[in-house]
């Protein structure tokens, strides 16, 4: 995925509007930074770690992906602290529908699921949610009508992996506490 990754959204103009070389624009939930702009066309240079940690390696050209720019200190925060630092992937392991919403269960790799809890919060490829269930090897979440459709877990399916990013709060209250429990 190193070099140009061209976005077919109709947002990304607005992502890239002000990018600058070194600026930062997530991409499925992992931070990356911008080496070169041209128009609604930008490039990030993505090392091993990043293609180990992430599912940015499974990408191809002309997948969809959530694109983000960072939060302004002064901004508003619409969901919880994200850096787009991938903790680990999981897969979609199933779908449930409802009126209004879908419930999608997502597995969790074991050594991540201490950083969860019910009416939490995970990001999954980049988009912050609130966890409906947290289990050892899964969790879940629901997703309103409009995440459905503005983003790309609306279209994922079971067996399609996802980037997770836990808590950072929780990761620093367990460095914080130690060995304490």
């Amino acid at each position: 995925m190193t070099g140009v990754q061209t976005c077919a959204l109709p947002i990304c103009p607005l992502v890239v509007e002000d990018a600058v070389h070194g600026a930062s624009i997530a991409v499925n939930g992992v931070c990356l930074t911008v080496v070169d702009v041209k128009g609604e066309v930008f490039a990030a240079d993505v090392i091993k770690e990043t293609l180990d940690k992430s599912s940015l390696g499974a990408l191809e050209p002309g997948s969809k992906v959530n694109l983000e720019r960072p939060v302004r200190l002064s901004d508003r925060l619409g969901g919880h602290l994200v850096q787009g630092h991938v903790d680990g992937v999981g897969e979609i392991v199933s779908r449930e529908p409802g009126e209004r919403w879908e419930v999608v269960t997502v597995s969790l790799p074991p050594e991540l699921s201490r950083y969860l809890v019910d009416k939490g919060s995970i990001t999954v490829d980049g988009i912050s949610l609130t966890v409906v269930e947290a289990g050892t090897d899964r969790f879940s979440v629901a997703l309103i009508p409009t995440t459905l459709a503005l983003t790309t877990l609306g279209r994922k399916q079971p067996g399609d992996p996802v980037n997770l990013e836990v808590d950072v709060v929780a990761k620093y209250v367990e460095r914080m506490l130690g060995d304490r429990t």
